[in-house]
């Protein structure tokens, strides 16, 4: 059985997308002065690999904590569209998406997580690509991107009022190419918050024998 992590480490140095605050992460108790080690973690949900829940842009939209956890576990399928600026229905059109499953898309932009471009210049989704994932009836779409789009956040607001929840902030995507069926375990922090730090691995089911 074969697991691949596609979650950024979280660190004191996470970059943040421009307005948000700093994260904070100290050790506060070590073995030799106290007999055992603990850290602190101050940070808004929204730093590193994390899942938008309903709340986060939606009024009256669920908390996160609310979705049930059958929600945040399923067959992926990968969508690769490296090198395009901007990620638009064909791509999905091109694709076979089972419904209810959960798609993440392949930018290759996670290469450059830390970089001052990461959280400007990464691409974007159309609105006709995300009508186009919602008509196949996705339940989570994950990127190895800041997001689907940018303020005033269109596209935010079009899945999450459908509760398709969004993982962003995605890595080593590309470890799924060739690979013939994977589940995604997205497990999210249980914080009554909007949205969520998460955990995010793939299992490979199979792998074409050649």
């Amino acid at each position: 059985m074969r697991f691949i992590d596609l979650t950024h480490t979280f660190t004191a140095k996470m970059p943040i997308y421009p307005g948000d605050a700093v994260p904070q992460l100290q050790q506060i108790a070590h073995i030799e002065k106290d007999k055992l080690a603990d850290h602190e973690v101050q940070t808004g949900m929204h730093v590193g690999t994390h899942i938008d829940g309903p709340m986060h842009i939606i009024e009256g939209g669920r908390k996160l904590s609310e979705i049930p956890i059958e929600r945040f576990v399923g067959q992926g399928i990968l969508i690769d569209t490296r090198g395009k600026s901007v990620i638009d229905e064909t791509v999905v059109i091109a694709a076979e998406i089972p419904q209810g499953s959960i798609v993440l898309c392949l930018t290759g932009w996670s290469e450059k997580f830390g970089a001052a471009e990461y959280y400007t210049d990464f691409p974007r989704m159309t609105r006709g690509c995300a009508l186009a994932l919602i008509d196949h009836g996705v339940k989570i779409i994950g990127l190895d991107t800041p997001g689907p789009d940018d303020s005033p956040f269109p596209l935010h607001k079009l899945f999450l009022e459908k509760e398709i929840l969004l993982i962003e902030n995605l890595t080593h995507l590309d470890a799924l190419l060739g690979v013939e069926a994977f589940e995604i375990y997205a497990l999210p922090a249980k914080f009554e918050t909007d949205s969520a730090p998460a955990r995010v691995i793939a299992r490979i089911v199979s792998i074409p024998r050649h």
